[in-house]
């Protein structure tokens, strides 16, 4: 980890031979309480004005994303070409993935400094846009930032037809404990993670777990009744059914890129024993080298290390 220089007030404070600092020890190493390294990494980040919110970036950011989808639905509307249609589901794809990080963002109070103001742009960016749950999203995401790479616990390490040990491969049964061992030609499959995601936040909804039970399912069945609909109406039953096809493949397999170069072969912590909070977020997660177009591709996620130490800081500080 790069270190940070050090602040302003903490080099004058050493410098100062009168200061605390300067002075010999009074109290002996043994009993002197342990240093916090989480505690003074975050006091550093904050003083360097790393977690101050990024209103014009994410106006931009949105209104880009916007006019894409805008761009879509006219190309679904104005266009009878079904070749160019399905083009258009796979940009479609690629607008789904930026719209989801979007909520990935409000989920971790990155957009607003209202908690109010975060959850309303994450419902409208998981239930309204995407037609899945936004609660069901925190609910799941919390779970993997609390445990990354903790086998019984981290949901993202929970792939039905992939094991990422030796010991998760010993759990399969029947079909899938032969599956796994040829798991390398079942990456395309990972093209099925969007389709898979949308019934656990459905099973989600249906368990009445939504933090508000009448609105966001409405919210949900009126985003799906749209996606369905108008395909249908411009393209006709079979296209139509082309076109969604498509669309989740690629948003699938966008997706799964995304999250899947973030902390595959790293350790597992009931292999590796106990560890604290800074060294497991930071074993646990690779950063992918940083570029313009990179950071825009991965919605910021190459910054893996970064975002799992600091999950509130604004994707374009990582």
């Amino acid at each position: 980890m790069t270190q940070i220089a050090q602040a302003p007030a903490e080099r004058s404070a050493a410098a100062t031979p009168s200061s605390p600092a300067a002075r010999p020890e009074s109290t002996p190493p043994a009993e002197r309480p342990p240093v916090n390294d989480y505690a003074d990494l975050k006091r550093r980040i904050k003083a360097a004005g790393l977690l101050e919110k990024q209103p014009f970036y994410y106006a931009v950011n949105i209104l880009f994303v916007l006019s894409l989808l805008g761009l879509n639905i006219a190309v679904l509307v104005l266009v009878e070409s079904l070749w160019i249609q399905l083009f258009n589901a796979v940009l479609l794809a690629f607008v789904f993935t930026q719209i989801s990080f979007l909520g990935h963002d409000a989920t971790h109070r990155q957009i607003f400094r209202s908690t109010r103001n975060n959850d309303i742009a994450g419902t409208v960016f998981w239930n309204v846009l995407l037609g899945m749950s936004n609660r069901w999203f925190i609910y799941r995401h919390s779970r993997h930032h609390a445990r990354p790479n903790e086998l019984d616990d981290d949901p993202d390490a929970d792939i039905i037809f992939l094991s990422l040990s030796e010991k998760q491969a010993q759990t399969r049964q029947g079909l899938l404990r032969y599956l796994v061992r040829y798991q390398l030609v079942l990456l395309p499959f990972m093209s099925f993670e969007m389709i898979a995601l949308h019934y656990a936040s459905y099973r989600f909804l249906i368990q009445r777990h939504a933090k508000y039970p009448a609105i966001e399912p409405l919210l949900t069945l009126a985003s799906l009744a749209a996606f369905a609909a108008l395909p249908y109406y411009f393209l006709g039953l079979w296209p139509a059914l082309l076109f969604i096809l498509v669309n989740q493949l690629f948003f699938g397999l966008y997706f799964a890129s995304v999250i899947a170069a973030n902390h595959k072969g790293m350790p597992f912590w009931e292999e590796e024993g106990p560890v604290d909070f800074l060294r497991q977020q930071v074993v646990t997660a690779r950063d992918v080298a940083s570029h313009p177009l990179t950071d825009f591709w991965y919605g910021g996620l190459n910054f893996q290390i970064e975002h799992h130490l600091f999950p509130n800081m604004p994707r374009n500080k990582l």
